[in-house]
């Protein structure tokens, strides 16, 4: 059987791009895209069919195709790899590691909540989000109530941006 290797995020792309999501080192993407519209339709179609605020399990989708659907999109990608992570503190610092979340950020649900939403709609109009959580844990210390909760603030910031008619889609996978 064929291993899959580790996500890396493709580089960012080269200076004179749009500035990155305040707080996040994922970059938008260049012009570039835009004049290769076949390229770019063939990068959308992991988020065919996809509706445009969802929380829901990445299943066949691959980390990969989903950065480069948010590129051609010219949408904001995050990602956090939670492997390592066995309690719910520790999620919450690998999310604010991994989303390079304000120094301020308290590490609680309703703090990262509020990092997904209200300051990030005051800094300006946003183009959408694509996230991708992997590997939530299943342990007894972070127990099907927990990743409950976390997935919760996730569907409470793709309702929250689609009542702004923003795409906000989040897809995840347990250890």
């Amino acid at each position: 059987m064929k291993t899959l290797e580790p996500f890396q995020p493709l580089p960012s792309p080269s200076a004179g791009a749009p500035s990155s999501l305040p707080g996040n080192n994922m970059s938008m993407p260049t012009t570039e895209l835009a004049q290769h519209p076949t390229s770019l339709r063939a990068q959308e179609m992991p988020l065919r069919g996809v509706r445009n605020n969802i929380v829901q399990s990445i299943r066949a989708y691959h980390a990969h195709d989903l950065q480069e659907a948010a590129i051609a999109l010219g949408q904001h990608f995050l990602y956090a790899d939670l492997s390592s992570a066995q309690t719910k503190q520790e999620v919450l610092d690998l999310l604010a590691e991994q989303f390079t979340l304000p120094m301020h950020f308290s590490r609680n649900f309703d703090a990262l909540y509020d990092c997904l939403t209200d300051p990030l709609h005051k800094s300006g109009p946003q183009p959408g989000f694509v996230v991708v959580l992997e590997h939530i844990p299943a342990t007894a210390r972070f127990d099907k109530e927990t990743r409950e909760q976390l997935l919760d603030i996730f569907r409470d910031a793709a309702d929250y941006w689609a009542d702004r008619k923003i795409p906000f889609r989040c897809f995840y996978s347990f250890q």
